[in-house]
């Protein structure tokens, strides 16, 4: 495996790698097994596997956990190699931000929602650093986890706005055995707000039994509920949204759409979402009724 700990060791490195499909995996370290789920689908679907290890500044705001995000660098270091990774970059702050720095990505109004609500700027500074790797790295393909399905969506537009020609894949969600879906920062829940945690991998489990948006929000929050009746369950969002805008659907709304939910548990912010194919409120009643 090559490591490229600066920008012209990363020249260097990739200039080897010139006539190959290259599948970059950007990633901010601490890697888990979902991760790991990532590295092994970049495998299969290119010649040569690239991993990122950043923590991003940029994505993190004022009150948000960036000083103490976990950066066991050593050991995703020895991960990516026991994978067959072929290229390692894990820059510097000073590598990817110059000194003066001004010019930035905007996400527009997809990345204003939902996430972009609650995190003001966090998708700016998500496309800025996804873009600049895409510079740098100059992969073919890109692989993220569907798990940040608004992150995804938005690096999709980007890709499209941008005319880049590069290949954006999804990855399904890796999940706990408990059904948690898995994430970096899992490690700072305690044992008690563990169980909250879970509950939202529930309601997004009962969300995908459903074919309507009315249906869909009245199976999760029938959990959810249930979760907010202990103080340290707070639910910033649950709702249907269409996969291509992220913008709020309604029970008149037909096709592909994402159920996405959000919630602090113990102070830690989590995330969870699942995929669904919705009919109108009529159609799915028709159905029944012909069953």
């Amino acid at each position: 495996m090559r490591i490229a700990g600066s920008l012209p060791e990363l020249v260097e490195h990739r200039r080897a790698l010139e006539s190959e499909h290259v599948v970059l995996v950007p990633t901010m370290g601490a890697l888990h097994p979902g991760h790991v789920s990532l590295i092994e689908l970049a495998r299969s679907v290119g010649d040569r596997v690239a991993v990122s290890i950043f923590v991003n500044p940029l994505q993190f705001g004022p009150d948000e956990d960036y000083a103490r995000y976990p950066r066991p660098v050593s050991d995703d270091l020895a991960t990516c190699e026991r994978l067959g990774v072929d290229l390692a970059f894990v820059p510097s702050v000073a590598d990817i931000y110059p000194a003066g720095r001004q010019v930035t990505v905007n996400a527009g109004p997809m990345g204003a929602v939902l996430e972009g609500a609650a995190r003001p700027g966090h998708f700016d500074g998500v496309l800025t650093v996804v873009l600049k790797l895409m510079h740098l790295i100059d992969p073919h393909t890109v692989i993220f986890g569907q798990k940040d399905a608004q992150q995804l969506a938005c690096v999709k537009r980007m890709v499209t706005d941008l005319n880049l020609g590069i290949a954006v894949v999804g990855a399904p969600t890796v999940r706990e055995p408990d059904g948690l879906a898995r994430s970096s920062r899992n490690i700072f829940l305690s044992r008690a707000d563990r169980g909250l945690a879970a509950g939202l991998s529930e309601a997004v489990a009962r969300a995908r039994t459903e074919s309507t948006t009315a249906g869909a929000c009245a199976a999760a929050f029938a959990v959810l509920d249930r979760l907010a009746e202990d103080p340290q369950f707070q639910l910033d969002y649950a709702t249907v949204v269409n996969p291509a805008t992220f913008a709020e659907v309604d029970d008149s709304y037909r096709g592909p759409a994402v159920f996405v939910v959000a919630a602090r548990v113990g102070g830690l912010r989590l995330i969870d979402n699942t995929t669904l194919s919705l009919s109108t409120a009529d159609e799915a009643a028709g159905g029944a009724e012909s069953r």
